[in-house]
């Protein structure tokens, strides 16, 4: 009984952290309808400058907690909001995700830089470890007290702000209609601050109350632990606040019950697979996904008339082939110039655009949301190092199809999801795969695996110069294919499933076919992309695949532009670029290391990515020359948002009744409008 009591204690306590964390989550989002990833990050970030305070400087520990809740976390949720969260509005999910990735990889590596990694660092627990109190015959420290205390505080003051105050309906009422509450009266910026400011402030307060459990204080493992929190939150689905201190509740108590009664492994199981441990430290991404799934459907909603800032370029069959070429041709040319050691570096970056190329019918075509890419490539580097022994091209055809068929297998539950609940789906598999698979002996024994490179009969790639040329090439054989996707019937289901879900429902298309099949063609192109790296390094490292390294896939994907072939080629060379330049200028070291997070931030800029721009200013460019030599000015394609008739199916000329009623409920302009259609 004493034993029980004991792992209940320390479940309550868990759970109680989870419940101060997870509530930050559900105010943010409730109150911006932004999941802000970064959550996790601001907690480490507050855990760091709680020791620096009160431990390193010797600052009064209450004084340091007074300072960080309502003086810096709070200026730092305004901080966010004001500058960068502000700037999403008339974005999708996907740029609403990277946005909150980037601050995620930006404040992690500001806290590598300011806070070195060698460097013992101890915070004590509130009152220190003697202070203890004896409950029916279980220690429990005064810490503990305080952090149930805490939690307990947390809730009430939460539900009487959100629900009993002028504020605190104002700050739900924005999400809801921030227009509307305008119209009446309400701040909506001053809202969306005071909620930001207030779930950094939780953010904050879980992280001091939890970093006297992790030992020596460290970013990443206090960085993931907001990945335990996901599913608390998700048992309230991002709403509701009795729920998610419920869904902390049940989490706690299921890891702290595991660690003390689940059985040890069978004997009948194969040396090199430790499954109790594996389901242990996986316990709350399963019940993130279960959650998840046993959650109701959210019906399908129609949009309304919402001007988009992003845009999916159509590609020319004739201008794709002269790129594919064109890169094979450089890339051969590269081959010859490059020594050896900088054809390693630079082959990553068409092995990452192979990755990121993945992204383009799943989430620029498609809209769907995946964060569980390097893990279908780890699969795919899996089966090239087993069954591509010699180089034998069946291991880049199991590469393909192995992670196709899982990511079919996990798209099936999935399929009903969208948005963030999607998102967080496909990044609990990824952990999943991260902490209970890979993690196994079988599959990556001592922590890697040699992969061969590719022999075609007689011809051989195993020389360095030789990959690199291949690489470009299935890199322009994969873009020829997405492109030919794009271009086909199924790449006009997908635009159309991305514009309107409800539309393609209403007129029989049938979504989940579609989703399933987008989802198998991702993964299975993902595999390949982690058969090829692979085969480039002559072997992989499970730490490769680890779940948090699909974000800066998705995040730099979608600076080079997610919706094009050259963007994810463009994504590949940008995250391949870092530690070369970085490795040549070390002065530039510590910028480089923040840089893809300021990128990602950036998107709420410009979500179309780095190549949209470009191409925008060169067409612009090229106007003005035209303009002054005297000739006809060259018409612009615009990348952003435009009047597309062809798209809506009409074929017949406007009249001024036509031209009127699209300027008044539309939003389009008559000048926007020219051209878009034959014109009487």
């Amino acid at each position: 009984m004493e034993e029980l009591l004991q792992y209940t204690v320390v479940g309550l306590v868990t759970a109680a952290i989870y419940a101060v964390l997870a509530s930050g989550l559900v105010v943010t989002y409730t109150t911006s309808g932004i999941f802000n990833f970064a959550h996790g990050a601001i907690a480490m970030m507050s855990a760091f400058v709680y020791w620096q305070l009160s431990v390193d400087w010797d600052v009064p520990v209450l004084l340091s907690v007074v300072l960080i809740l309502f003086v810096i976390a709070p200026a730092f949720g305004w901080f966010l909001d004001v500058v960068i969260m502000r700037g999403l509005e008339g974005t999708s999910d996907v740029i609403k995700t990277v946005v909150t990735v980037g601050v995620l990889f930006a404040l992690i590596a500001s806290a590598q830089i300011i806070w070195g990694p060698n460097v013992n660092r101890i915070v004590e627990p509130f009152f220190g470890f003697q202070n203890q109190v004896d409950i029916f015959g279980v220690s429990v420290l005064y810490h503990q007290i305080v952090v149930i205390a805490v939690a307990l505080a947390v809730a009430f003051g939460l539900r009487l702000l959100l629900f009993n105050t002028r504020i605190g309906v104002s700050m739900r009422a924005v999400v809801t209609n921030r227009s509307l509450v305008q119209l009446n009266g309400g701040r909506p910026s001053r809202s969306s601050a005071t909620s930001w400011a207030l779930g950094s402030s939780l953010a904050a307060l879980s992280g001091i109350l939890i970093a006297y459990t992790t030992g020596s204080l460290a970013v990443l493992p206090l960085t993931l632990l907001v990945l335990n929190a996901y599913a608390a939150a998700i048992v309230g689905r991002l709403v509701s606040l009795p729920m998610t201190f419920l869904g902390a509740v049940i989490l706690g108590l299921i890891q702290a019950y595991a660690v003390g009664y689940m059985p040890e492994n069978p004997d009948w199981l194969p040396d090199g697979i430790d499954v109790v441990t594996s389901l242990r430290v996986a316990i709350p991404v399963i019940m993130l996904f279960v959650v998840l799934l046993v959650l109701p459907q959210a019906p399908l909603r129609a949009h309304g008339i919402v001007r988009i800032r992003e845009s999916v370029p159509k590609p020319t069959v004739r201008g794709s082939f002269i790129a594919a070429g064109l890169l094979v041709l450089v890339a051969a040319a590269l081959s010859m110039l490059l020594e050896t050691s900088d054809l390693l570096s630079w082959g990553k970056a068409f092995a990452f655009a192979l990755i990121m190329l993945s992204l383009v019918p799943l989430t620029g075509y498609g809209g769907q949301i995946s964060l569980a890419q390097m893990a279908f490539a780890g699969l795919g580097a899996w089966s090239m190092a087993v069954w591509g022994g010699d180089g034998n091209p069946l291991g880049l055809l199991a590469a393909f199809v192995l992670p196709a068929i899982v990511g079919g297998l996990v798209a099936l539950p999935a399929l009903r999801l969208r948005g963030i609940y999607l998102a967080l789906s496909t990044l609990a598999f990824a952990v999943f795969m991260d902490r209970a698979v890979f993690n196994q002996e079988k599959m990556f024994p001592s922590g890697s695996r040699a992969v061969d490179r590719l022999q075609f009969g007689p011809v051989g790639f195993e020389s360095d110069r030789a990959y690199f040329v291949l690489l470009a090439v299935v890199f322009a054989l994969a873009g020829l294919g997405v492109v030919w996707l794009r271009l086909g019937p199924f790449g006009r289901r997908l635009q159309a499933m991305k514009d309107s879900p409800a539309a393609c429902a209403t007129l029989g298309m049938n979504l989940t076919v579609t989703k399933f099949q987008v989802f198998a063609l991702s993964a299975g192109i993902a595999g390949v992309g982690g058969a090829m790296l692979g085969g480039l390094q002559k072997g992989v490292s499970v730490t490769q695949f680890d779940a948090l390294q699909s974000l800066p896939i998705l995040l730099m994907a979608a600076a080079g532009g997610i919706a094009m072939v050259s963007g994810a080629l463009a994504g590949g060379v940008f995250y391949a670029s870092f530690p070369i330049i970085s490795d040549a200028i070390p002065s530039l070291a510590d910028l480089l290391l923040i840089a893809p997070g300021l990128i990602g931030i950036s998107l709420g800029r410009n979500p179309n990515g780095a190549v949209s721009d470009i191409v925008m200013r060169a067409q612009g460019l090229r106007a003005q020359l035209s303009a002054r030599a005297g000739d006809e000015e060259l018409p612009i394609e615009p990348v952003g948002p435009v009047f597309d008739a062809e798209r809506l199916g009409i074929d017949r000329p406007f009249s001024e009744a036509d031209l009127a009623f699209i300027e008044r409920t539309l939003g389009f302009d008559e000048e926007e409008v020219a051209g878009a259609a034959p014109r009487g």
